[in-house]
């Protein structure tokens, strides 16, 4: 039977979006069955192949009903790409990388995440095309898509609940990089040998940030020392010279 609903998401401007009531169980639900429809869709035929009511007949709901949850298909493959990054954070975190810096770490997550995207690659390319489509009205679904990617690379980091300022705009630049990598390989202009070296420098920047992060502490607290121990050696001064007679 297709189900017909007005889910709490009605409207594709994003200030409206982003201050609508949180979707019920059922709505819930019926988006995870619409998601995992556009990416099946996906799978087999690339961006092309995902038509809205190809996907409202595949996921049996309505299509006016579709069309209030995303209101275009560059909306419904971006939030598929969010969706396939949160199954894959879920995995990452059954089993994390193992490496001996954080840059390390976030290399190896980074790259089976590509291994990842590189057994579908119709479905990657699809949404790859959709983020570089996305234009102000799907940013709340762009900035999803960030927000899961960030959430990996911190995991990865080991888990920092207060990254730096420098921290996260370094983690900006590789997920930047992760992209674009990603497109260049779709597209035939790379390598994977080349987009593995890609990776591992840039995560390099990781490992600078953590450092000046550490030597910043460090500072902090040698500063904060050297202070107590010249005020106790002002008032042990003090103290002698009063005892002088």
């Amino acid at each position: 039977m297709i189900e017909v609903d007005r889910p709490a998401v009605e409207s594709s401007g994003p200030a409206h979006r982003s201050s609508a009531p949180p979707l019920t169980e059922r709505q819930r639900e019926r988006r995870r069955r619409i998601l995992r429809a556009t990416a099946r869709l996906a799978c087999r035929g690339g961006f092309e192949a995902v038509q809205m009511r190809e996907v409202a007949e595949s996921s049996q709901v309505a299509l006016g009903t579709l069309y209030r949850y995303f209101p275009s298909k560059v909306h419904l493959l971006v939030a598929t790409m969010q969706d396939q990054l949160e199954r894959l954070h879920g995995t990452l975190r059954k089993s994390p990388p193992t490496g001996e810096t954080a840059g390390d770490r976030v290399a190896q997550t980074l790259m089976r995440a590509f291994g990842a995207l590189q057994r579908e690659p119709r479905l990657a390319e699809a949404m790859a095309r959709a983020l570089t489509f996305a234009d102000r009205s799907v940013s709340p679904e762009v900035d999803q898509v960030s927000r899961q990617t960030t959430a990996i690379v911190l995991d990865a980091m080991g888990g920092l609940e207060n990254p730096t300022p420098e921290q996260l705009s370094a983690v900006r630049v590789v997920e930047h990089t992760w992209l674009s990598t990603l497109i260049t390989w779709l597209a035939g202009r790379t390598s994977l040998a080349q987009v593995r070296v890609d990776i591992e420098t840039v995560c390099r920047l990781i490992d600078l940030t953590q450092a000046e992060a550490g030597t910043t502490e460090t500072g902090t607290t040698g500063t904060a020392e050297t202070g107590t121990t010249e005020a106790g050696t002002a008032r042990a001064g003090t103290t002698r010279t009063a005892e002088t007679p």
